[in-house]
């Protein structure tokens, strides 16, 4: 890629969570050249006046998704462009189109599978030719899933224990929610689903994202949302109930595309599972088993039946994007997850990864922001490949180096 004018472009950053990671990059940016970008300069100036006194020089592009030449114009300007623009089934194949076009790096917070698919589709094969690397679901979905996993494989591959078969990612702790953008993405997902039969099929196959679906394992049921408990997961977990994870649709395809694309480097037996903890106590299972059956009916009917419900009263009963909690409670929130696993040769591993701050929003400003600088700053960390990626398979090592820094926790030890 030639010199750019300008190193990162934050797209999107007079949104909620676009504030918060104008202000991470702000604090953390260092020598990096960022501007910033939406549809409103007066918007963009008032954004820009409440960071520090270095950001006071950062340029200001206005950019809007229904005007294609605006974003072409902004991916050639930059090495790397961060967007917080969402629903990105509505509004994101655009600035995928300009970067995959430019040979500009691209990284979002989309946990939309279906328009992940729709952007192997339509640029993959353009972005490697161009050298982009478009890397999607950059924030709490799906870092922590793909980057435990990711960690985990490294552990293993160092000490020499085989591929990675049964792994399975526990939320043990989770204090906040998720975005308004997050939950206008879930509902735009199953609206899709429920009036085309194919996006309902392909939202059904765990291996959606896959480069080649030929080439997966046929390795029986891979259910979203499985009703467990913890010790049929770990030893570790014994005395816990757990239930499938409100993500795991998402974050599991995403994993298993990063095994894909490194040639199945996790394994050609790797097996992946997303839950949540319900705790010990007596209420336990049935909390866990209602948990699942109601995440299970939700996708289930949702995919049949959403589009039934009159958009205004969905508009009226969900958050709207671009909105979020006050300051006290972002600092309030936090998170602790657990990735298991174990080898071919029988090595068992737990990945531990865990950060302050609410995981819709404040932490996943920091990973975004990470993400951002990782793949302007840290180049030669990065992997080669090139196209339509996912965090671990484009920038695993780079991202592994940057969060002691940015304060995420991630550690692996062996358990036995």
């Amino acid at each position: 890629m030639s010199k750019r004018e300008l190193d990162i472009v934050l797209y999107g950053a007079t949104g909620f969570v676009g504030k918060l990671t104008a202000q991470y990059l702000a604090d953390a940016g260092g020598a990096a050249r960022i501007a910033l970008a939406g549809r409103s300069q007066d918007k963009l100036l008032a954004v820009r006046e409440t960071l520090g006194d270095e950001a006071q020089a950062w340029p200001l592009i206005t950019a809007d998704a229904s005007q294609p030449s605006t974003l072409n114009a902004m991916a050639a300007r930059t090495q790397v462009v961060v967007t917080t623009v969402g629903p990105y089934n509505r509004y994101g194949l655009p600035l995928v189109a300009a970067c995959a076009a430019a040979g500009t790096d691209y990284a979002d917070l989309t946990g939309e599978p279906m328009f992940m698919r729709d952007s192997i589709d339509h640029y993959h094969k353009q972005a490697v030719d161009t050298g982009a690397r478009i890397v999607h679901a950059c924030g709490f979905d799906s870092i922590p899933s793909d980057l435990t996993v990711y960690a985990l494989y490294r552990q293993a591959t160092e000490d020499a224990e085989g591929e990675l078969v049964d792994t399975s990612f526990v939320v043990r702790k989770m204090v906040g929610g998720l975005s308004g953008g997050t939950i206008a993405s879930i509902t735009d997902v199953v609206r899709a689903a429920s009036s085309d039969p194919e996006t309902r099929r392909q939202l059904d196959d765990p291996y959606t994202l896959t480069t080649d679906r030929a080439a997966e394992p046929e390795l029986g049921a891979q259910p979203d949302y499985p009703w467990r408990r913890g010790n049929q997961i770990a030893p570790e977990l014994d005395g816990i109930w757990t239930t499938g994870f409100m993500m795991a649709s998402t974050n599991t395809r995403v994993v298993r595309r990063s095994n894909a694309l490194q040639d199945w480097a996790y394994g050609r037996r790797f097996r992946y599972s997303e839950c949540q903890s319900t705790g010990s106590s007596a209420l336990a299972p049935a909390a866990s088993a209602v948990a699942a059956g109601v995440g299970a009916a939700f996708t289930n009917l949702g995919a049949r039946y959403f589009d039934k419900l009159p958009s205004s009263f969905v508009d009226r009963i969900t958050p709207k994007p671009g909105t979020g909690p006050g300051e006290r409670t972002r600092e309030r929130g936090r998170y602790t997850v657990e990735t298991y696993t174990t080898t071919t040769t029988g090595a068992r591993y737990r990945a531990t990864m865990s950060q302050k701050g609410d995981p819709g929003y404040k932490a996943t400003s920091v990973l975004l922001g990470e993400s951002g600088l990782a793949l302007t700053l840290d180049r030669d960390r990065l992997s080669d490949l090139r196209g339509v990626l996912t965090p671990a398979a484009a920038m695993g090592d780079a991202l592994l180096a940057r969060f002691p820094a940015a304060g995420v926790s991630l550690e692996t030890v062996r358990l036995n």
